[in-house]
């Protein structure tokens, strides 16, 4: 009999999650701004050259795609660990669009990445989670060069 009211509690949070009220585009917006200014510190450790600082941006069970994937904090800070030794930044980027789930606690930000002349040089997707300690944290990132964006 346990398992079974055991089963019946969990169906009863999980309905009542799901009849949770959506929030107001006001309480979007605030999501906008925040994952928008957490993607914009994300990309300032890259300028300030502090592989540290990235990590905190990371989530454990990120994925990040590239040439092949690297799962897990562990994995993307070693793949990214090269872009950190010059004394200056191979690359730079910028969220220029920012959208989040209704429920507020994912959002997807995207935007162009530039060389050090400020040529684009592709384009990065990056899925960001609220974490249960409120920091906004990338769980899957995705470039794409810019050539490969061109009109076929």
């Amino acid at each position: 009999m346990r398992p079974a009211l055991i089963a019946c509690a969990l169906s009863l949070l999980a309905f009542d999650a799901l009849a949770a009220p959506l929030p107001s585009p006001a309480e979007l917006a605030a999501t906008v701004t925040e994952v928008k200014a957490a993607e914009t510190a994300f990309a300032k450790t890259m300028a300030d050259r502090k592989l540290d600082r990235f990590g905190d941006f990371v989530a454990e069970d990120a994925v990040f795609n590239g040439n092949k994937p690297h799962i897990g904090k562990a994995a993307v800070i070693e793949a990214w660990r090269g872009f950190f030794e010059s004394p200056q930044a191979p690359f730079s980027w910028a969220p220029d669009a920012v959208a989040p789930t209704a429920d507020g606690r994912y959002a997807v930000s995207t935007g162009l990445a530039r060389d050090p002349a400020g040529k684009v040089i592709s384009r990065f997707t990056s899925i960001w989670r609220k974490d249960a300690d409120g920091h906004w944290r990338v769980v899957a990132d995705q470039g794409v060069d810019e050539t490969d964006c061109a009109n076929k």
